[in-house]
């Protein structure tokens, strides 16, 4: 066995058992609020609050599970398309939250999960140390995935980080629109991390944490926009070819987790009206926004994969 390939395999391990603790306070939280010894979240009723704290319970088990898959030898025997999408939404998520740890930990601001800060709702006067720890699982598994994922692609597909060799000028095809949209998409994010105006309603909910999400989604949805046009106008030097590929990876993946996850709560809050969440955004055109980018990341994985069956082994 190399000396990747057990690293690799380290990694899996640790990405499973970082997401424990996250597992474990999720489950307290929503038994607490059930047994009435733990408030319901900010915006939240009772109902809602476990119906939330339940599906990142069910997305920590699928990340334990992928966890795993990567290294266990039943891993190999998951239709590769499961194992792919698993992967790609976690990365997608984690990218997202990794910047706003660092910057969150740098500015010294209060600690808050990236669910609470002006997204979807947050726990209501978190413990510091549940905060700690939460942000340890997703800074471990995020370390530890991007070591273990690799590894499982060269054990049970050696040639899908090779460049494709071909006569043609261009390296991947597919439509136009994804690149097009992302870029958009992308600009008018950044244009609001900015402290851009146009299109926000209140000025007064625009937190830290909220500047710092827009921000790395600005930053991801134009990175995989730019890596999708460099791959589809030109044949990329051989060194350069496994650094697109993942750019276009995690940017799109990006883009479909957190606006899918944003999605949804900003319907939720538009239809409900809670008095103690308010959006920065015009919500029509945050909204748009968010399926806009759904849309575009499922289109930039689809070229992406469309890419690669193009290629011969």
């Amino acid at each position: 066995m190399e000396c990747g390939d057990r690293i690799g395999r380290a990694a899996a391990y640790a990405a499973a058992a970082a997401l424990v603790s996250y597992l474990v306070i999720k489950v307290s939280w929503v038994a607490g609020s059930l047994l009435g010894l733990l408030p319901a979240g900010r915006g939240f009723g009772l109902g809602g609050w476990v119906v939330l704290n339940t599906v990142t319970i069910g997305m920590a088990a699928a990340g334990i599970t992928l966890g795993l898959a990567l290294v266990r030898p039943w891993g190999m025997r998951i239709p590769g398309r499961l194992v792919g999408f698993v992967a790609w939404v976690g990365s997608g998520f984690l990218v997202s939250i990794l910047p706003f740890v660092a910057v969150s930990a740098l500015l010294d601001s209060r600690t808050r999960s990236p669910a609470g800060s002006g997204q979807s709702g947050g726990a209501a006067a978190m413990p510091g140390w549940e905060a700690v720890l939460l942000q340890c699982s997703f800074v471990g598994t995020g370390l530890a995935l991007a070591v273990a994922f690799p590894a499982y692609l060269r054990r049970r597909w050696p040639h899908a980080l090779r460049r494709p060799r071909r006569t043609g000028p261009r390296a991947s095809s597919g439509p136009w629109w994804p690149v097009v949209t992302g870029a958009l998409t992308g600009s008018v994010w950044l244009y609001w991390a900015a402290g851009g105006l146009l299109g926000i309603t209140d000025r007064d909910e625009r937190p830290a944490g909220w500047h710092v999400l827009v921000g790395v989604s600005a930053c991801w949805a134009l990175a995989a926009s730019a890596a999708a046009l460099t791959l589809r106008r030109r044949r990329p030097a051989r060194l350069w070819y496994p650094f697109l590929l993942a750019t276009v990876w995690l940017g799109s993946g990006s883009m479909f987790a957190w606006s899918g996850w944003r999605l949804p709560a900003t319907v939720y809050v538009t239809l409900t009206h809670p008095s103690d969440v308010h959006y920065p955004e015009n919500a029509a055109l945050a909204v748009t926004l968010h399926l806009t980018a759904v849309l575009t990341g499922a289109g930039l994985l689809r070229t992406l994969v469309r890419g690669g069956k193009d290629a011969p082994a």
